[in-house]
């Protein structure tokens, strides 16, 4: 049980006793449902950009979402099988807290961006990405960037660190990833992803399952977030793979639903007539990328102890640190703040409490300053 707890590298904590899962089956009033309907990025963020980059004699083009005009730029770096969209409540958060520039990315064979080899998810070329994607935007002389990593992206931005990819590095901070739980729950990860349903009739019916699950705990993060992990599907509705696998993405309606008169039968004969329209999958098969996962996470704490600049730990209240980590953290090598009841998407389950926890650690290293009218 313990290790489907940290299930530290692309999965979501399962939802605590009384947490949004639960609240989900309250009855919200005569007729009234849930809004799973999805958010657009434009409510979030200023602006989207395709940015092309050279690699192997071939243009990979990488989607990243900007706010902001000044200030030490937030590099944001998802999750695995995530999207830049996962950030996009933290970013209208942080946003109005302290003086900065926004830069979320999609990283390699994730959410709108498009690479020659999709394949390649190993660390060492997705931190080149992250590099080369810096030199595109800013040049020879980038402007002081804070980079922030979530799970594997996490993992990623250390690596990138690390080999100094980007040189005008400020800080880093990494969210929810230790490499002793990472490593340990490796076993267990595709066990993980097979229980997740393989589509989903409508992009609404994978935000209201990520939610019911307990993957994203904050319904309007979903609401913005999940449109970046699936997309339609490709194989022809009558393949055997789709159609088997049809009714592992239809949520069943709450009971308080139902009350509209509608049979269980007819409400399924509906939902099939709807399914035959269009299916979503998801955006990456993450099943096909265990090759990398090791090599994402092994040795991963002595090279986040090793990276030169400040460094903030954010984890959810779950997780516990390696041998390694505690002792840096006892030698006062990296701060750490632990946030309670949130699942693994911290920064989405919660986006305030991380906003405030990451503003008060750059305005505390001077990195920039509190918004005027702010009160922290």
């Amino acid at each position: 049980m313990e290790k489907q707890l940290h299930l530290n590298v692309l999965a979501s904590r399962p939802p605590v006793s009384g947490g949004l899962q639960s609240r989900s089956k309250m009855r919200m009033g005569p007729g009234r449902k849930r809004d799973f309907s999805p958010l657009s990025w434009s409510e979030y963020f200023e602006a989207m950009e395709d940015v092309e980059v050279e690699n192997d004699n071939a243009k990979d083009t990488f989607r990243i979402y900007c706010s902001g005009q000044h200030g030490p730029v937030l590099l944001l770096l998802h999750g695995g099988g995530h999207s830049a969209l996962s950030w996009a409540v933290f970013t209208a958060v942080i946003y109005n807290r302290i003086n900065c520039r926004v830069v979320a990315m999609d990283l390699r064979a994730h959410g709108d961006t498009k690479v020659k080899n999709s394949d390649d998810l190993s660390a060492e070329t997705m931190a080149k990405d992250i590099g080369k994607v810096v030199e595109a935007l800013y040049g020879e002389n980038p402007p002081p960037i804070m980079m922030i990593g979530h799970s594997m992206g996490g993992a990623i931005a250390v690596h990138t660190a690390a080999a100094n990819h980007v040189p005008s590095l400020l800080g880093l901070c990494v969210i929810d990833v230790v490499e002793g739980t990472a490593m340990d729950a490796l076993n267990s990860m595709q066990n993980f992803l097979r229980s997740r349903p393989k589509t989903f009739k409508s992009v609404e019916n994978a935000i209201e399952w990520s939610v019911k699950s307990g993957q994203i705990r904050n319904v309007e993060s979903a609401r913005v977030s999940m449109g970046g992990q699936v997309k339609k599907c490709e194989e022809p509705l009558n393949s055997p793979g789709v159609s088997k696998s049809i009714s592992d993405g239809i949520i069943e309606e709450e009971e308080e639903e139902e009350e509209e008169g509608e049979s269980n039968h007819k409400r399924k004969k509906e939902d099939d007539q709807e399914v035959k329209e269009t299916l979503y999958t998801w955006q990456i098969d993450l099943s096909k990328t265990e090759k990398y996962w090791e090599g994402w996470f092994s040795g991963l704490s002595a090279l986040f102890l090793s990276c030169p600049v400040p460094k903030l730990l954010l984890l959810a209240g779950v997780d516990r640190l390696d041998k390694d980590l505690t002792i840096g953290q006892m030698q006062g090598k990296f701060q750490m703040q632990v946030l309670p009841q949130c699942g693994h998407a911290v920064h989405e389950d919660a986006p305030e409490k991380v906003a405030d926890a990451l503003a008060s650690f750059m305005v505390r290293h001077k990195f920039t300053e509190f918004k005027e009218g702010f009160l922290c």
